[in-house]
């Protein structure tokens, strides 16, 4: 019994060690060979290089501004009377309506007044005129007799001599009249009326409201003219030209309007560097306030091209692609947009890359992307 215990115990012992020994065989003989990196060949996008005329669009932006408008302001005091339309923003009118009628019964009563005062005046000096100065006389009876006390009062006839002169002003009449005159311009300032077609946009007073001298009530513009303030550098204060169609566009690009430059201020902003520029747009769509975005087109630079920013490295070289291999040459950089820049100096003919490549160096060896170059030769 104890024999056999023996026995196996050598078997496990062998069994073991063998297994150990086999196992670092098996290890020793296993060859793992190390992989090789395989070569990637980027594939890229191309142009051909054709220089010709690239127009400087500067882009700018801004709101509507109306040309035409109107801040309404009192200059007689008085109660606000209700008329044909309410007083609200976005009321129409039509050139020559009643924007404002400020109640004027009172003054209204003492401008009657005074007309009743020069007329009386006038015809107490008739007698007088009759026995000393018969050669007037006629003149200034039909003076009375086109006298009307409802009607504006007419202009005073006009003095042929000294004596005439001296007589009608030493009778007070002269006095009288332009007292009269005044009040009656005064009188007018009673109703106010919309001097052109428009719409108002803002109304700070209402009917029944007692209206003082002096203060707001609205403002009046119209809708058929507008301008968008544009601040551009003033590079090209000398480029820009007066009548020039600009191309503006909504905020959210869906909507494309025509304008032209109307106007360029002569002074250079001292703080930003800038000049302003006002162009004129005319649309039924358009409303004030309104975000739009202008590209002004300030000059062309000939022999040269556009590129994608990204393309130009910052010593002012870019890749170009000569058989199938990166190279770089440098580039003459003339101008800077949102997203582009314009080169010269660049050979026509030339392969450029047209969009960037990662990790990309002189001497790297590309791919030309195959339907591309398919097209090149077509």
């Amino acid at each position: 019994m104890n024999s056999r215990k023996i026995v196996l115990s050598i078997v496990g012992v062998l069994l073991i060690i063998g297994s150990i020994f086999g196992a670092k065989y098996i290890i020793n003989s296993k060859y793992t060979p190390k992989p090789r990196p395989q070569k990637v060949v980027k594939t890229v996008i191309v142009e051909t290089v054709k220089n010709g005329n690239v127009p400087i669009v500067v882009p700018a932006n801004g709101n509507l501004v109306a040309k035409r408008r109107v801040e309404l302001y009192a200059e007689v005091q008085g109660v606000f009377k209700p008329g044909n339309k309410l007083f609200k923003p976005g009321q129409e009118y039509r050139a020559g309506e009643i924007l404002i009628q400020i109640d004027a019964a009172e003054y209204y009563a003492n401008v009657q007044s005074s007309k009743s005062n020069l007329y009386n005046l006038i015809t107490s000096i008739m007698p007088d005129l009759r026995l000393d100065y018969p050669e007037v006389f006629n003149k200034w009876q039909t003076y009375l007799a086109n006298f009307d006390i409802n009607k504006s009062v007419p202009i005073l006839p006009e003095m042929s001599t000294e004596k005439e002169k001296y007589f009608i002003s030493g009778r007070g009449i002269l006095t009288n009249y332009y007292s009269t005159k005044n009040l009656e311009q005064r009188l007018a300032k009673y109703t106010i009326a919309a001097p052109f077609n428009g719409v108002l946009t803002e109304a700070l007073v209402t009917e029944g409201t007692l209206v003082r001298s002096g203060q707001k009530l609205g403002e009046f513009i119209n809708t058929s003219d507008y301008e968008l303030e544009v601040a551009i550098s003033k590079t090209y204060s000398d480029l820009l030209k007066v009548g020039e169609v600009v191309e503006l566009k909504s905020i959210d690009k869906s909507k494309t309007y025509k304008g032209k430059v109307a106007r360029i201020n002569g002074r250079v902003d001292l703080t930003s560097q800038t000049i302003t520029a006002f162009i004129e747009v005319k649309d039924p769509d358009l409303r004030e306030g309104m975000y739009l975005e202008a590209n002004l087109t300030a000059r062309e630079e000939v022999d040269a091209i556009e590129v994608n920013r990204s393309l130009l490295l910052e010593n002012d070289q870019i890749f170009v692609v000569r058989d199938s291999i990166l190279d770089l040459i440098p580039v003459n950089p003339v101008y800077f947009s949102n997203s582009k820049v314009v080169l010269k100096d660049v050979p026509d003919g030339l392969t450029i890359l047209s969009k960037p490549v990662m990790g990309a160096y002189s001497g790297m060896l590309v791919k030309v992307f195959k339907d591309q170059e398919t097209n090149n030769q077509d």
